[in-house]
């Protein structure tokens, strides 16, 4: 009987005690997952998550740019509502730069912080018309001089749109590495580098959205779903057994 069988089937006397979790920004590393247990970890996600692919709807590296600079602090399902009434009517820098400024926040308006990104994405259309030919460029660098684009948005273009072998890490991505012991730090760019070395490198290019996705939908912040998690017996977090228990 594996570990998550053992966990789940366990008698349990009386009422199991309401567990609760950190806060994103405050999960504690569990001890560190070894070479064996992260491929094994990486090998079961792969074959859990057979379209390891964002979530956000796009036809274009463009497309993709600004619906990434749209997400921060906003739900991809919200980025997708307005984006696809947006790119309807705009789907180029020129094309968003027609609309105008008060033009683009009618149709980003359902968005947080829709304001300030607004400002952002216009910026960054005219930087993309006057610096890079209208298309949309292939470095960091070049990505993170664009207005409202950070290390993070600039990995998710890199990652997803030119398949480089890059990691953004986001509110998911860090729990789930200091979680399951992954790879653990105190900040999004520790866990990055972490990440980085750690992962094996067959799974490098899909790794982010391995990664998201499985905190999104099974690691979740406050009720992570051990009981029904493909890499129960890989996860290194201390209270994996409890909540399995609680969940079963």
């Amino acid at each position: 009987m594996t570990t998550k069988s053992k966990a789940i089937s366990a008698v349990k006397d009386g009422k199991t005690a309401k567990l609760a979790t950190a806060k994103t920004a405050d999960t504690p590393a569990s001890r560190p997952m070894n070479d064996a247990k992260r491929l094994s970890f990486f090998q079961k996600l792969s074959e859990h998550i057979k379209e390891p692919v964002t979530e956000l709807n796009y036809s274009s590296d463009f497309e993709l740019l600004i619906a990434v600079m749209l997400s921060a602090q906003a739900t991809d399902k919200s980025v997708n509502i307005a984006t696809d009434k947006l790119f309807k009517v705009a789907n180029t820098p020129q094309a968003i730069l027609d609309l105008g400024l008060d033009g683009l926040k009618s149709y980003i308006n359902s968005i947080g912080l829709y304001n300030s990104k607004a400002a952002n994405v216009m910026k960054t259309c005219q930087d993309l018309l006057d610096k890079h030919g209208g298309q949309v460029p292939r470095t960091r660098a070049e990505l993170e001089a664009l207005a409202g684009v950070g290390r993070k948005t600039a990995n998710v273009v890199l990652n997803t749109a030119f398949g480089e072998p890059v990691m953004a890490v986001d509110t998911h991505i860090f729990r789930v590495g200091n979680r399951t012991g992954l790879a653990t730090g105190k900040t999004v760019l520790a866990v990055e580098k972490a990440l980085m070395k750690r992962i094996p490198r067959e799974f490098l290019v899909d790794a982010h959205h391995y990664l998201i996705l499985h905190g999104r939908y099974t690691c979740m912040a406050r009720s992570p779903k051990c009981g029904a998690c493909v890499v129960f017996d890989e996860c290194m977090f201390k209270d994996k057994e409890k909540w399995a228990e609680q969940g079963s």
